[in-house]
């Protein structure tokens, strides 16, 4: 039977896994990587174990995903974020996808209801 740290570990090694699946699923492909986020909620977080070991987890799945992360706990909610310097063309179709997000949300706000 393994002992008690190898156990430890491999929980460890589990976790690394399984943030790094989400964090790779929360990516835009047209973003080549970049704008990496994921973000925990308390529930997700009482599911996943220890805050600490959590966060340390995050980081190293981050180190995986060539990102360079930054974890930041606001209220309950984890930030696992990418803070690598962006591309410029990649920055750019970013900049463009959210003006024209904010242009359909001005849009149908303006729209009648009825």
């Amino acid at each position: 039977m393994p002992d008690k740290d190898e156990l430890a570990r491999r929980r460890y090694e589990k976790l690394i896994d399984r943030l790094e699946s989400r964090m790779r699923a929360a990516l835009k492909p047209e973003y080549q990587g970049y704008y990496g986020q994921l973000i925990l909620s308390g529930d997700d977080l009482a599911e996943l174990g220890d805050l600490k070991d959590v966060r340390h987890a995050a980081r190293e799945a981050g180190r995986r995903l060539g990102w360079k992360t930054t974890t930041r706990l606001v209220g309950d909610r984890l930030f696992v974020l990418d803070e690598r310097a962006v591309p410029e063309e990649i920055e750019r179709l970013a900049g463009d996808a959210a003006a024209a997000a904010i242009d359909r949300a001005r849009q149908q706000s303006l729209r009648p209801r009825g």
